[in-house]
């Protein structure tokens, strides 16, 4: 086995962390969370800014396979379905029931490949109407990660009550936090147990 972990972070501008001065986003900051916590990890960041859960599935596999190790404990973070809720040409980019099959298509992609999944909800992205939908998507996406036995923490309704987040958000572009907006979404993701099952 090798001595570190290696994971994929993949999904939209949050994962990519836009806004963030410290350029770390929430990945970064799990990721040395996990150093901290004796747990060697060599994170990937598969973020890319505007993507729908669609267009994350459609790279996903191809940019995972030169990151994959037999003997590394691989792993998948996914964090998705923002822009899939964003309103477009009189309806969301995504439908919810396509997002959420789309997620269950991509775990059980991944569990074929041997990459143990952890998901992490959409995160709002300052419209209240979009926020609305992204709430109701996060439902559905944790009943398509139970299913599939992964991990999942819901982060939305959280972070609309994080002042960090909210302040920072309207401060810059509107939607993406800065360097305390991350930093409480990444206390999401460590508190749900994200280093418990990148060791074990």
């Amino acid at each position: 086995m090798s001595a570190d972990r290696r994971v994929l972070f993949l999904g939209d501008s949050f994962v990519a962390g836009a806004g963030d001065p410290a350029a770390l986003g929430w990945a970064g900051r799990v990721a040395a969370a996990a150093w901290a916590a004796g747990v060697p990890v060599t994170p990937y960041n598969l973020g890319v800014r505007g993507e729908t859960s669609e267009q994350v599935a459609a790279r996903w596999r191809a940019e995972a396979g030169p990151r994959l190790v037999t003997d590394a404990g691989c792993r998948l973070t996914v964090a998705f379905g923002a822009n899939d809720m964003l309103w477009e040409d009189g309806g969301p980019r995504v439908a919810p029931e396509r997002s959420a099959t789309v997620l269950e298509g991509l775990l059980t992609e991944a569990g074929a490949l041997g990459l143990r999944p952890f998901v992490v909800g959409p995160a709002p992205v300052g419209d209240a109407a979009a926020d609305r939908r992204i709430v109701a998507l996060t439902a559905a996406h944790a009943r398509v990660a139970s299913a599939a036995g992964a991990p999942f923490v819901p982060v939305a309704e959280a972070l609309m009550a994080t002042p960090a987040w909210t302040a920072e958000a309207a401060a810059g572009d509107g939607a993406h936090p800065g360097a305390g907006g991350y930093e409480a979404l990444a206390g999401l993701v460590l508190a749900a147990g994200w280093i418990d099952w990148l060791r074990n």
